[in-house]
């Protein structure tokens, strides 16, 4: 179950983690969480810069409201270093790029439990949220999923898949592998993020809005954006409005009277629409019980 922490993540913003005007204004901006790069947004020469920046931007950021994340490095080189400081700076979850196998997350967690202990914080508070953004990763999704009990929600990186096989990031195949991946989270448990195409058009936002509706019908539960006017559109498209969660709260009641099916709005509904029901609860962040 997803703690308290993270009962929603609809938008996730990116922000190179050492360009501190952007990280300033990433915290009012209203994302759910503010990812800090270190990796693809942060020059090589810069990295070891970025790094340190994450003792002032990571409490920066938190201090605002939003869930913070640091997206480490894949090389190793830079991991180790990246993952300690992104747990001494009090990181709530690290987005782990290029995640293969199972074995890369249960070694991250492993280093985890011990920086944990040194920086006195609550066992398990790091989560981890794999990046699946190649095809070895790909065909071991339901591995990756199932690897730690620390990682929260699974992402399928669109941009980096389609380069290493030659499509375009909104075409049928990429389609195919946001599927796969979105099972896979489900399957064990976890948030299913992403959207279905490229979040590089970052001036068409009619375009961004039918995407992230796209991803509601899908299932996914939120997706991460590039650029700050990007965060309402998901926010808003990954909310249901007042009259799903009219409907599901109706839906919710109906089963709880200890009836096996009801009818509302002259439709009969069972289990799975209960559950579906609920989850609409559980994205606009309401208690079953809560009334207007």
């Amino acid at each position: 179950m997803t703690e308290t922490r993270f009962r929603r993540l609809r938008s996730l913003l990116y922000v190179p983690a050492d360009r501190e005007r952007f990280v300033a204004g990433a915290a009012a901006r209203g994302a759910d969480a503010v990812i800090l790069d270190l990796e693809d947004g942060v020059a090589e020469s810069a990295k070891p810069a970025a790094r340190a920046a994450l003792a002032a931007a990571v409490p920066l950021v938190g201090a605002a409201g939003a869930r913070v994340l640091v997206r480490i490095n894949s090389r190793l080189a830079h991991a180790a270093e990246d993952i300690a400081a992104a747990v001494r700076a009090g990181a709530d979850g690290l987005l782990v790029p290029k995640t293969e196998d199972g074995q890369w997350l249960r070694l991250i967690a492993d280093r985890l439990d011990e920086l944990e202990r040194e920086a006195g914080r609550p066992e398990g508070w790091t989560r981890l949220i794999p990046l699946v953004e190649t095809l070895r990763g790909l065909d071991r999704r339901a591995e990756i999923a199932a690897a730690t009990p620390r990682t929260l929600a699974l992402v399928c990186g669109t941009e980096d898949l389609s380069a290493e096989i030659g499509a375009e990031p909104d075409s049928a195949v990429l389609r195919l592998a946001q599927q796969q991946v979105l099972l896979a989270a489900r399957g064990a448990g976890l948030l299913p993020l992403g959207l279905m195409g490229s979040l590089a058009g970052i001036d068409d936002l009619d375009a961004l809005r039918r995407a992230a509706e796209e991803a509601v019908r899908q299932g996914f539960e939120g997706a991460s954006c590039i650029h700050p006017a990007q965060v309402a559109v998901l926010n808003q498209a990954f909310t249901p409005d007042a009259a799903a969660v009219d409907r599901a709260r109706r839906i919710v009641a109906a089963l709880l009277q200890g009836q096996g099916t009801a009818k509302v709005d002259g439709r009969m509904v069972d289990a799975p629409v209960v559950a579906r029901a609920r989850r609409v609860l559980a994205r606009a962040g309401v208690a079953e019980t809560e009334r207007d």
